[in-house]
């Protein structure tokens, strides 16, 4: 049962529900964490291989077990109560990136480590998402939502940008220790200071109960479409950073300045969420439509090869777009059995991340072939034209 009433709007509104600033400081904390040990663990593997590969593997890592998980793992979200989900999935990952400072620890195992955390990572946020389900009315579902999503921008965006500068103060080991306490903190502040919510239930095993929740999804057409929307969105509007070094390179600009073009996206998601936010529950399902061409078809400027500057700008109008979310969420919440929120928050996620890792593979297997502007401008076209598809069929 909601705890909320649907009289105030707004991040202040969702803050003031007991307990929930503690979901979202303990968010930001091992969020910040985890941005900053993808860095350091980054630069520990080239320090010790001197491979390019290897380092990247990294990222490949972070992204690859999120569809694993959601598939095999996803009910157990629903099996307990969301607390002790959470508070067991910082614990693991605290544990794991804790192995990962075992003197003389070997790449394989590091990367192992990581495939185990992104395994977790999924669960998390599918717990985390239905007991908002249960703390929030309606109405501000969506915007606690959005909350998460702006913690989680502000903190790639602070995370890239001074985990090198952490790196180079107190080396990546003590950077990976740090990330041992964030999520160690943020299991106490979700342990001690949130309201406890109760489990879906159980009826099998976890792989059954994770199987039931793809068979339940399948079945269910309207709840399926508005789920492959929210992944397909973001799968194209996301090229561009995959291509970013390169498109950099292209312009002559150093290879320092692809930093701007991933901010220039992070700002402009954060800006979008707060303005979305400011609107009734009404404009924002009309302007589902509205923000997803918006995150799109900036990517199509790019045929005249812009400036850093300019090039920055069109994508944080497109990542402005990512609000299209806020109208999203409350569809995917009516429309999706209070026994199953778990499960289908965990395969929402899951699948997000995992076509954004293959989407961005994919930019550059293509960036390989055409020029980098090119490629993006044929990610905007093809993602205006298959999304408002898409979009179309899953809000009539």
């Amino acid at each position: 049962m909601s705890t909320t009433t649907s009289s105030a709007v707004g991040y202040s509104a969702v803050l003031r529900v007991p307990g929930l600033r503690s979901v979202f400081v303990a968010h930001a904390v091992s969020m910040a964490g985890t941005v900053a040990a993808q860095v350091a663990l980054s630069i520990l593997v080239f320090e010790r291989t001197g491979s390019a590969l290897l380092s990247a593997l990294v990222l490949v890592c972070s992204f690859l077990p999120y569809a694993l998980g959601g598939i095999v793992l996803s009910s157990i979200s629903d099996r307990f109560p969301a607390r002790r989900v959470l508070v067991c999935c910082d614990l693991l990952s605290a544990a794991c990136v804790g192995a990962m400072l075992i003197p003389g620890m070997q790449v394989g195992g590091l990367l192992g480590l990581l495939l185990l955390t992104g395994l977790i990572a999924p669960i998390f946020a599918g717990a985390r998402a239905a007991s908002l389900a249960q703390l929030l009315d309606a109405e501000l579902f969506p915007i606690g939502r959005s909350l998460l999503r702006a913690i989680s921008q502000v903190t790639v965006l602070a995370g890239f940008a001074l985990g090198a500068v952490a790196v180079a103060a107190i080396g990546p080991t003590w950077l990976l220790g740090l990330d041992v306490v964030t999520f160690v903190a943020s299991a106490a502040l979700i342990g001690f200071g949130t309201p406890f919510t109760p489990a879906a239930g159980r009826t099998a095993s976890t792989l059954q109960d994770s199987l039931t929740g793809l068979r339940y999804l399948r079945a269910n057409r309207p709840l399926r479409r508005l789920i492959l929307l929210t992944w397909v969105v973001p799968a194209f509007s996301s090229m561009p950073d995959g291509l970013a070094v390169a498109y950099a390179a292209q312009t002559g600009a150093a290879a320092t300045a692809a930093g701007a073009l991933f901010a220039g996206y992070s700002a402009g998601g954060i800006l979008g969420e707060l303005a979305a936010t400011r609107l009734a529950p009404a404009t924002r399902r009309r302007l589902v439509i509205p923000f997803i061409l918006l995150s799109q078809v900036p990517a199509i400027a790019f045929i005249a090869e812009p400036s850093i500057p300019v090039a920055a700008m069109l994508l944080a109008v497109s990542g402005s777009g990512f609000a299209f979310n806020q109208g999203i969420d409350p569809l995917v919440l009516a429309a999706s059995g209070p026994e199953y929120r778990g499960r289908v928050f965990t395969i929402q996620s899951s699948g997000m991340m995992a076509i954004q890792g293959l989407s961005i593979a994919l930019a550059g297997a293509i960036g390989t072939v055409l020029r980098p502007n090119l490629t993006i401008c044929l990610a905007g076209l093809v993602g205006s034209v298959v999304c408002l598809w898409l979009a179309r069929r899953a809000l009539n």
